[in-house]
């Protein structure tokens, strides 16, 4: 069996052109344009591309960005004043606190102070909340890129034995829930699961998600499962055996002899987050835009 590749960049421009339409739509009807505001707190190299990106993408569709820097030794009331700034700010449709923080500083606390309608993030409390109880509110983008690309590809969900392997608050818990809430059997591994290999290889669908390099081999693997690989991993260009380095958490080659579909690194479910980034942000700007109109609709009518 060879598995067909899932192509997370012709998937993910989709996703961006159909998000700079309605942004289109939505100036038009409403006379404003969405914003996403970024806040990197010091300067790690990586979060600093990863907000370029982010930027880069807000003007490709038509939405304005604001790009807010503290240094990396900006006191924990800094970086509040900000976040609380940006929270009472009309023309910021989301907030996004860009993640790691520097160790001085509690992220968690932090993005629990972003306002739950601008959360583009889906990572507050409420937020969480939300999701855990199947109402609707902001999802985080990555598990619902993943979803995307399931979708996209044809998955059939409902009753399929689903297998999260991570359980992290800002990928593995919601992605478990984003697959209950489409009728999957769901089960969440962790590093201390016993008999890993074997439970994964019980999997219709297998989502992993635990940042160690080229941890899922062919025998983790169901014949014929849908395999969707969320590591980053660098190593050397000789052993990542490409030039960039960049490997996932799956052995591609070896697993894409027994997978139906999988998803490459790169080049798979990374560029998908920015898109579901993007479509979180116009999706804040509609209900902002509609609370301003009934609030406004309210006054009215008392007056």
């Amino acid at each position: 069996m060879s598995a067909t590749i899932i192509d997370g960049k012709t998937i993910a421009a989709r996703v961006r052109a159909g998000v700079a339409s309605e942004v289109e739509e939505f100036q038009r009807k409403s006379g404003r344009t969405p914003g996403l505001a970024t806040v990197l707190v010091g300067g790690d190299p990586a979060s600093a591309i990863y907000v370029e990106a982010k930027q880069r993408a807000c003007k490709e569709v038509g939405m304005l960005p604001f790009d807010r820097r503290l240094s990396a030794e900006a006191s924990f009331e800094d970086v509040a004043e900000e976040l609380e700034r940006l929270n009472g700010d009309r023309s910021v449709s989301g907030v996004l606190l860009q993640l790691p923080v520097p160790d001085h500083l509690d992220g968690a606390a932090l993005t629990a102070m972003i306002s739950p309608d601008k959360d583009v993030d889906g990572l507050t409390p409420v937020n969480a909340g939300l999701l855990s109880l199947g109402r609707p509110g902001l999802r985080p983008a990555t598990p619902l890129g993943v979803m995307e690309l399931l979708a996209d590809t044809g998955v059939e969900l409902e009753g399929a034995d689903a297998i999260v392997v991570g359980r992290s608050n800002l990928f593995g818990k919601p992605m478990a829930q984003l697959l209950l809430a489409h009728n999957a059997t769901v089960t969440v591994c962790h590093s201390r699961t016993r008999e890993l290999a074997q439970v994964c290889s019980r999997a219709d669908v297998l989502v992993v998600a635990i940042g160690r390099a080229r941890l899922v081999t062919r025998e983790f693997v169901k014949p014929g499962a849908v395999v969707i690989d969320v590591g980053m991993n660098r190593l050397t260009p000789q052993e990542a055996g490409n030039k960039s380095g960049l490997v996932g958490d799956v052995d591609f080659a070896a697993v894409a002899e027994v997978a139906s579909a999988i998803t490459p690194v790169p080049g798979g479910v990374g560029p998908m987050t920015i898109g579901l980034l993007l479509r979180n942000t116009l999706q804040a700007a509609r209900y902002q835009a509609e609370l301003e109109a009934f609030l406004t609709e309210i006054d009215l009518e008392s007056a």
